[in-house]
């Protein structure tokens, strides 16, 4: 079945949406605010540059032991996932800024976190946000062979002990980004002409992608190679654990939104129609966790807030500790769901749980 084939439901006798809509919007009014980034955002975007890059730099210009360089890297890692997170994601959804041009900025910061802007807005934005946990539809419920992340996924031996080796592969996420996804993701975009906004054109597109690989690699590989006086592996060794915690950080984070005990993975009928309209459908599909753990909704760029996310994604996560209360609000006057997790530790839980119950082998069905 084809993205496109895949239609929501429109029927909201209740007008659920436009109930919610109109109260957000007024919070906004009332309060003087914009929907994008304050300050508190400028601020907290120079934090989590200074932890991504300022290690880097401290490794290229010290003479340092070795054991120190390496837990520079980690660092590194936890500012790359702290930039995409908070930085990044708000810039390619268009709610970093007002303006445009500032949004196209923050969002360029993927290049050098070793992703590709076209490939995650058409992944993100377009797949994701729009067809959210629906099997064939929402790519990050694929995992290829080794992972079944819904009950709609075929079963194999081997997912029997994916609550066990799960947590090893989630830290290759950005490091795959690097060397191969991105290329794959492309190829495959382009051929089925997906985009978000208007289609671009693919002989750019593959220019880009070649030339911002040649300086991600150049950045992180090539200028110590040349600067550091230590092997050439251990430069290696420091790559790919920056990308190991950065990967396992990001993984970790997302799958607790959407592949855990509450988080519902609906299919469309044989007409591609589904049962909800897609503002519920994100709430049976969603799911919050440590809402008001202060670090958390600082550190993850209010990706603990997804429920708010996916409803409202053109407003900045500043907002949605604020915006939460209404959410949940509305939802329970209208008798909806409202997913959450009170602690990270829960919703940890409910996820390797989740995935225990995947591995276990389905009841053959007459």
């Amino acid at each position: 079945m084809s993205q496109q084939s895949v239609r929501f439901s429109r029927k909201d006798p209740q007008q659920f949406f436009r109930t919610l809509n109109k109260r957000v919007n007024e919070y906004f009014q009332s309060n003087n605010l914009k929907k994008t980034g304050t300050l508190a955002l400028h601020f907290k975007t120079v934090i989590m540059f200074g932890i991504f890059l300022a290690p880097y730099f401290v490794i290229l210009s010290m003479d340092l032991p070795n054991w120190l360089n390496l837990l520079l890297t980690v660092v590194i890692g936890i500012g790359m996932a702290g930039v995409g997170m908070n930085v990044m994601h708000d810039g390619n959804h268009g709610a970093y800024s007002s303006k445009k041009w500032v949004n196209n900025l923050m969002g360029g910061s993927i290049y050098i976190l070793a992703g590709n802007v076209y490939n995650w807005q058409v992944q993100h934005n377009v797949l994701h946000h729009t067809y959210t946990n629906i099997h064939n539809h929402d790519e990050d419920l694929e995992a290829g062979r080794i992972l079944r992340f819904t009950e709609h996924d075929q079963w194999r031996k081997h997912h029997k002990f994916q609550h066990l080796y799960s947590i090893f592969l989630y830290g290759l996420l950005t490091f795959n980004w690097a060397i191969s996804t991105d290329f794959m993701q492309m190829y495959r975009y382009t051929k089925k002409k997906l985009a978000y906004g208007s289609f671009p054109k693919p002989a750019i597109n593959w220019s880009v992608l070649l030339i911002t690989k040649l300086i991600y690699f150049g950045i992180w590989i090539v200028i110590p190679m040349l600067v550091l006086d230590i092997a050439w592996y251990k430069v290696l060794i420091g790559f790919f654990t920056m990308h190991y915690v950065a990967g396992l950080i990001l993984s970790v984070v997302f799958q607790l939104a959407h592949v855990v005990d509450q988080a519902e993975t609906p299919l469309p009928n044989e007409e591609g129609k589904m049962e909800n309209t897609w503002a519920i459908h994100q709430l049976h599909t969603t799911v919050n966790f440590a809402r008001k753990n202060r670090l958390m909704n600082w550190y993850t760029g209010g990706l603990n807030h997804q429920v708010e996310h996916h409803i409202f994604p053109n407003i900045s996560h500043i907002h949605y500790t604020k915006i939460s209360k209404i959410v949940k609000e509305t939802a329970k006057e209208f008798n909806l769901p409202y997913n959450e997790y009170k602690t990270t530790r829960k919703a940890i839980i409910s996820h390797f749980r989740h995935l225990k119950s995947l591995g276990k082998k389905p009841e053959l069905q007459f």
